[in-house]
């Protein structure tokens, strides 16, 4: 008897949670389930028939003054420089327990034609990013004079540390303030920060205070839902007009960015990948009708077909353009796209930008 996996795909448009995650979550899906996102007709790999509609969208086309757009350097052939941006931000440079920059994107690499290019600095390290955060310690100072001498190509430099300690909020502003002073003024400098609803006790992303030091501030309006919690949009509507509410008291309006994800997630019904007692091993294996236990090289293993239900949560043109509604009726008119590769390629045909590079 044939076991059937069940995938049903809900627009992440209307659901609503009460709290915000803050951490951009960049785990990034198999091959093959990435192609069945995209829809990529160009893949050998993978064919499927479409049997579901999508909606088609409504309304004019979004207006902005600043498109920001995400590129990975490991997956160029993703970026065409005639998708509607004004800035493109190279994704990334990383940092070693040395304060050296390591896997340096080459602005050479990139043609963003007469978009601006930004070098992303990212660190996702809890215990990297407190050690290279000192006060007065080498491997701070050799991190800043780093990133100012590879950020030389670029028009601009991003800084994207996702899990700084609580205890080294501090260090963590007073580092953006020195970096903002070495780059120079005439370089441009911004910072991604997680989504909030509002200033948090002893917040180490305080909107207000880091705005101070760069000429604009990203904020990551997604992973309302992540690869752990239990399934939900990425980014629903609802979710995202609590983070503007709190964004645009909090930061300039020439300095605000609101991130939209391209991407979707998907969450199984039943986890079969695990580590067993005994009677664990045992009580699955008489749930589902193991009749037959082989011993290969003197270790029993067993094996089941079991039926999983999968729910998952995407965005398309329709849902992007409402995020996009959301913080156009904000009078936000600056928004970041992760990442790009990851979109309904149509999306673009709604863009327009108010002022040419």
């Amino acid at each position: 008897m044939k076991k059937f996996i069940c995938f049903v795909f809900i627009l992440s448009t209307f659901l609503y949670t009460v709290f915000a995650n803050g951490r951009k979550d960049r785990e990034i899906p198999s091959e093959d389930i990435e192609i069945a996102l995209k829809g990529d007709e160009n893949s050998s790999k993978i064919e499927y028939e479409q049997k579901y509609t999508l909606r088609e969208p409504e309304g004019n086309p979004i207006n902005l003054q600043e498109s920001w757009g995400y590129v990975m350097q490991s997956r160029l052939e993703e970026y065409d420089n005639s998708i509607p941006l004004t800035d493109v931000c190279f994704f990334s440079a990383e940092i070693n327990c040395y304060g050296e920059l390591t896997s340096i994107p080459a602005r050479s690499r990139i043609n963003t034609g007469k978009a601006r290019c930004h070098l992303v600095i990212a660190c996702d390290s809890k215990s990297l990013t407190h050690f290279i955060l000192t006060p007065g310690s080498k491997e701070r100072n050799n991190l800043l004079k780093a990133i100012v001498k590879a950020g030389a190509p670029y028009d601009g430099v991003q800084i994207d540390f996702e899990l700084v300690p609580s205890r080294d909020r501090r260090n963590f502003i007073t580092f953006l303030a020195d970096l903002r002073y070495m780059l120079g003024s005439k370089k441009w400098f911004s910072v991604c920060v997680p989504a909030r609803f509002k200033l948090l006790s002893e917040d180490v992303y305080p909107y207000a205070e880091i705005s101070q030091y760069c000429d604009r501030v990203f904020v990551m309006a997604y992973d309302e839902h992540w690869s752990t919690s239990r399934p939900g949009p990425v980014a629903s509507v609802e979710w995202c007009k609590k983070i503007t509410e709190y964004a645009v008291k909090s930061i300039p309006a020439k300095k605000l960015i609101m991130g939209i994800p391209f991407y979707g997630r998907t969450w199984a019904g039943e986890t079969t990948a695990g580590a067993w007692y005994f009677s664990g091993a045992n009580r699955i294996m008489k749930e589902h009708g193991v009749e037959n236990v082989y011993y290969e090289d003197s270790i029993p293993k067993f094996s089941y077909i079991a039926e999983v239900q999968v729910n998952g949560y995407f965005n398309d043109i329709s849902s992007c353009l409402e995020l996009c509604r959301v913080y156009q009726d904000a009078g936000i008119l600056k928004m970041g796209f992760w990442r790009i590769g990851m979109e309904d390629p149509g999306f673009w045909n709604w863009v327009e930008l108010t002022r040419k590079n």
